[in-house]
């Protein structure tokens, strides 16, 4: 594996965002070195919207769902 890029510095969430959009963090982590993380505590946050769509859409979505166990 070639030198890894250091992670430059941010000014903001935004900014980090579209930095990796565009970059590949392989030139940048060693993934290999990785190791799986845990957070039991992590509560999901949800918030009730309304939304317009075909019924087509809603209803490939509701299988895609299903097929994935989410309500």
């Amino acid at each position: 594996m070639s030198k890894l890029k250091r992670i430059p510095e941010f000014k903001s969430e935004a900014e980090e965002r579209t930095f990796w959009e565009s970059h590949d963090s392989s030139n940048y982590l060693d993934w290999r070195k990785a190791q799986p993380a845990s957070f039991p505590n992590l509560k999901p946050s949800t918030k009730t919207i309304s939304l317009r769509l075909p019924e087509g859409l809603l209803d490939s979505i509701k299988i895609e769902a299903n097929k994935r166990d989410m309500p």
